[in-house]
């Protein structure tokens, strides 16, 4: 029988994973995947960036689990590699994640705690008694993610900025940064994830303000 290699593995769960996602989730997420050992049932595979990993673990870890417990067996185990800049090289480095793909990987819930006057406020950001302001949110509703083209130099940005919008707070990509040349769609895709909040949780505060102006406001606090 031929010893099963890493490609090998990885090349026959790419069959079955291709079966089971479009064709544009597949050449996103799949194909810049590189196989780079095993060792028993143990397959280690390289992916480009942290954003990659969190986002495989959140929407595919199942699909990634049961291809390789096929290839494997039961006790088959997924570890990922993942790739680092280095600002003071010029090649990067990797980072291994043993053994992370138990489930969906959500931020802790971290409680804020404040007492006032004997009282526990649970979220010390919102006052009692204190009105809610309306806020212009000075967002473009022409900037959202329908109207965003999207090609493979921006897909990732996309990706990333979408999953913000349908779970703010709530995802492995908080804070988000978002950062590129000019005309590349920064303020597109920043804008459209704001007026896909608010679509999508109407009483959520969104606002939109140009560095300039954050700055400006911060400084005569």
């Amino acid at each position: 029988m031929k010893e099963k290699s890493a490609p090998s593995v990885w090349n026959n769960c790419l069959e079955i994973i291709k079966d089971n996602v479009s064709a544009q989730s597949f050449k996103t997420w799949f194909e810049p995947i590189r196989p780079v050992d095993l060792q028993g049932v143990v397959l280690t595979i390289q992916v480009p960036s942290q954003f990659f990993y969190e986002w495989l673990e959140e929407h595919y870890v199942s699909l990634l689990r049961k291809t390789i417990k096929r290839e494997l067996g039961n006790n088959a185990r997924l570890e990922y590699r993942i790739v680092v800049e280095n600002s003071n090289a010029n090649t990067p480095s990797t980072v291994d994640y043993p053994n992370y793909n138990s489930g969906n990987q959500n931020n802790p819930e971290v409680g804020f705690p404040y007492f006032l006057t004997g009282q526990q406020i649970k979220n010390p950001f919102i006052i009692p008694g204190l009105k809610k302001i309306n806020i212009d949110s000075q967002l473009n509703s022409n900037y959202n993610f329908d109207s965003y083209v999207e090609g493979d130099c921006n897909r990732l940005a996309r990706s990333a900025g979408f999953a913000v919008a349908q779970k703010p707070g709530g995802t492995a990509f908080n804070p988000l940064v978002i950062y590129g040349g000019v005309g590349l769609g920064k303020t597109h895709i920043a804008q459209a994830i704001g007026n896909e909040t608010k679509s999508n949780f109407p009483n959520k505060t969104v606002l939109y303000v140009s560095s300039e102006k954050f700055t400006n406001q911060f400084l005569t606090l």
